[in-house]
Protein backbone atom coordinates (compact mmCIF):
# COMPACT_ATOMS: atom_id res chain seq x y z
CA UNK A 1 0.00 0.00 0.00
CA UNK A 2 1.46 3.55 -1.10
CA UNK A 3 2.31 5.95 1.77
CA UNK A 4 -0.29 8.59 1.79
CA UNK A 5 0.14 12.20 2.04
CA UNK A 6 -0.76 13.28 5.08
CA UNK A 7 -0.63 17.10 7.53
CA UNK A 8 -1.41 18.25 10.46
CA UNK A 9 -3.36 20.98 9.03
CA UNK A 10 -4.78 22.17 12.59
CA UNK A 11 -1.08 22.65 13.90
CA UNK A 12 -0.06 24.39 10.74
CA UNK A 13 -2.81 26.89 11.43
CA UNK A 14 -1.70 27.01 15.09
CA UNK A 15 2.17 27.48 14.00
CA UNK A 16 1.47 30.19 11.54
CA UNK A 17 -0.46 32.69 13.86
CA UNK A 18 1.59 32.06 16.65
CA UNK A 19 4.91 33.12 14.71
CA UNK A 20 3.66 35.55 12.34
CA UNK A 21 6.70 38.23 12.68
CA UNK A 22 8.96 35.08 11.61
CA UNK A 23 7.41 36.10 7.58
CA UNK A 24 8.39 33.78 5.26
CA UNK A 25 10.43 31.46 7.41
CA UNK A 26 8.16 28.46 8.95
CA UNK A 27 9.81 25.87 11.64
CA UNK A 28 10.16 23.61 8.00
CA UNK A 29 12.72 25.90 7.08
CA UNK A 30 15.44 24.34 8.88
CA UNK A 31 18.70 26.15 7.35
CA UNK A 32 20.43 28.84 9.94
CA UNK A 33 18.75 31.79 8.73
CA UNK A 34 21.54 34.01 10.00
CA UNK A 35 24.27 32.04 7.79
CA UNK A 36 22.09 31.75 4.98
CA UNK A 37 21.69 35.97 5.04
CA UNK A 38 25.45 36.38 4.88
CA UNK A 39 26.19 34.12 2.15
CA UNK A 40 23.46 35.90 0.59
CA UNK A 41 24.96 39.11 1.05
CA UNK A 42 28.52 37.57 -0.20
CA UNK A 43 26.13 36.94 -3.30
CA UNK A 44 24.62 40.16 -3.52
CA UNK A 45 28.34 41.56 -3.50
CA UNK A 46 29.29 39.18 -6.16
CA UNK A 47 26.92 40.24 -8.36
CA UNK A 48 27.03 43.89 -8.01
CA UNK A 49 30.85 43.71 -8.87
CA UNK A 50 30.19 41.62 -12.09
CA UNK A 51 27.79 43.80 -12.92
CA UNK A 52 30.09 46.59 -12.86
CA UNK A 53 32.86 45.03 -14.20
CA UNK A 54 30.39 44.11 -17.42
CA UNK A 55 28.95 47.81 -17.55
CA UNK A 56 32.20 49.14 -17.84
CA UNK A 57 33.49 46.44 -20.74
CA UNK A 58 30.39 47.80 -22.82
CA UNK A 59 31.29 50.95 -22.32
CA UNK A 60 34.76 50.87 -22.99
CA UNK A 61 34.94 48.09 -25.83
CA UNK A 62 35.66 49.29 -29.24
CA UNK A 63 37.68 47.53 -32.45
CA UNK A 64 35.86 45.84 -35.03
CA UNK A 65 33.96 43.18 -32.91
CA UNK A 66 32.42 46.04 -30.58
CA UNK A 67 29.32 46.10 -31.46
CA UNK A 68 28.54 42.41 -30.78
CA UNK A 69 31.03 41.90 -27.86
CA UNK A 70 29.40 45.19 -26.49
CA UNK A 71 25.81 43.89 -26.73
CA UNK A 72 26.84 41.10 -24.95
CA UNK A 73 28.41 42.86 -21.99
CA UNK A 74 25.14 45.15 -21.38
CA UNK A 75 22.59 41.79 -21.19
CA UNK A 76 25.48 40.27 -18.97
CA UNK A 77 25.16 43.44 -16.86
CA UNK A 78 21.40 43.78 -17.13
CA UNK A 79 21.57 39.87 -15.88
CA UNK A 80 24.00 40.44 -12.94
CA UNK A 81 21.41 43.49 -11.39
CA UNK A 82 18.76 41.50 -11.71
CA UNK A 83 20.37 38.55 -9.60
CA UNK A 84 21.45 41.11 -7.06
CA UNK A 85 17.86 42.06 -6.60
CA UNK A 86 16.73 38.23 -6.41
CA UNK A 87 19.34 37.54 -3.68
CA UNK A 88 18.55 41.19 -1.74
CA UNK A 89 14.61 40.12 -2.08
CA UNK A 90 15.31 36.85 -0.66
CA UNK A 91 17.61 38.63 2.15
CA UNK A 92 14.66 40.28 3.04
CA UNK A 93 11.84 37.56 3.02
CA UNK A 94 15.12 35.59 5.44
CA UNK A 95 14.52 39.16 7.67
CA UNK A 96 17.32 40.27 6.79
CA UNK A 97 18.97 43.50 5.34
CA UNK A 98 21.37 43.11 2.82
CA UNK A 99 24.36 44.90 2.53
CA UNK A 100 24.52 47.12 -0.86
CA UNK A 101 27.13 49.74 0.64
CA UNK A 102 30.49 49.92 -1.13
CA UNK A 103 32.20 48.43 2.13
CA UNK A 104 30.09 45.21 1.21
CA UNK A 105 32.21 44.79 -2.20
CA UNK A 106 34.69 43.10 0.02
CA UNK A 107 32.65 39.58 0.44
CA UNK A 108 32.43 39.38 -3.78
CA UNK A 109 33.58 36.11 -4.53
CA UNK A 110 34.97 37.92 -7.84
CA UNK A 111 37.49 40.42 -8.20
CA UNK A 112 37.17 43.76 -10.28
CA UNK A 113 40.38 43.12 -12.43
CA UNK A 114 41.23 46.19 -14.96
CA UNK A 115 42.20 45.42 -18.11
CA UNK A 116 43.49 47.75 -20.91
CA UNK A 117 40.32 49.56 -22.24
CA UNK A 118 40.47 48.40 -25.90
CA UNK A 119 41.55 44.92 -25.65
CA UNK A 120 38.46 42.75 -25.68
CA UNK A 121 40.33 39.39 -25.52
CA UNK A 122 41.49 40.29 -21.95
CA UNK A 123 37.89 41.80 -21.20
CA UNK A 124 36.63 38.37 -22.26
CA UNK A 125 38.87 36.36 -20.28
CA UNK A 126 38.20 38.20 -17.20
CA UNK A 127 34.44 38.17 -16.93
CA UNK A 128 35.26 34.20 -18.15
CA UNK A 129 37.51 33.50 -15.17
CA UNK A 130 34.59 35.52 -13.20
CA UNK A 131 31.57 33.40 -13.93
CA UNK A 132 33.61 30.31 -13.88
CA UNK A 133 34.52 31.74 -9.99
CA UNK A 134 30.74 32.14 -9.28
CA UNK A 135 29.53 29.14 -11.22
CA UNK A 136 32.09 27.03 -8.55
CA UNK A 137 30.95 29.37 -5.67
CA UNK A 138 27.21 28.76 -6.62
CA UNK A 139 27.53 25.14 -7.01
CA UNK A 140 28.92 24.72 -3.40
CA UNK A 141 26.23 27.25 -1.57
CA UNK A 142 23.37 24.63 -3.24
CA UNK A 143 25.38 21.55 -1.90
CA UNK A 144 25.47 23.63 1.28
CA UNK A 145 21.54 24.43 1.36
CA UNK A 146 20.56 21.30 0.51
CA UNK A 147 16.80 20.73 1.77
CA UNK A 148 17.29 23.11 4.48
CA UNK A 149 16.15 26.00 2.38
CA UNK A 150 14.48 24.53 -1.08
CA UNK A 151 13.70 28.65 -1.69
CA UNK A 152 17.13 29.74 -1.48
CA UNK A 153 18.00 26.52 -3.23
CA UNK A 154 15.84 27.05 -6.45
CA UNK A 155 16.83 30.68 -6.31
CA UNK A 156 20.83 30.22 -6.43
CA UNK A 157 19.96 27.37 -8.86
CA UNK A 158 18.05 29.70 -11.18
CA UNK A 159 21.27 32.34 -11.22
CA UNK A 160 23.43 29.45 -11.47
CA UNK A 161 21.77 28.10 -14.67
CA UNK A 162 21.99 32.08 -16.03
CA UNK A 163 25.72 32.50 -14.66
CA UNK A 164 26.42 29.25 -17.00
CA UNK A 165 25.02 31.13 -19.95
CA UNK A 166 27.32 33.63 -19.58
CA UNK A 167 30.17 31.45 -19.26
CA UNK A 168 29.22 29.46 -22.77
CA UNK A 169 28.58 32.99 -24.43
CA UNK A 170 32.05 34.33 -23.34
CA UNK A 171 33.07 30.81 -24.31
CA UNK A 172 32.08 31.02 -27.69
CA UNK A 173 33.12 34.65 -28.45
CA UNK A 174 36.46 33.91 -27.70
CA UNK A 175 36.04 31.05 -30.11
CA UNK A 176 37.08 28.44 -27.57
Amino acid sequence: MPNRFALNITQIRDDARAKMEQGAVTKENTSDVDAVIEVLNQVVATEIVCWMRYTQHSIVASGISRAQVAAEFTEHAAEERQHMERAAERISQLGGTSDLSPKGLSKSHTEYVETEPTDLASMLEENLVAERIVISSYQEIIRWLGDSDPTTRRLMESILEEEEEHADDLNDLLGN
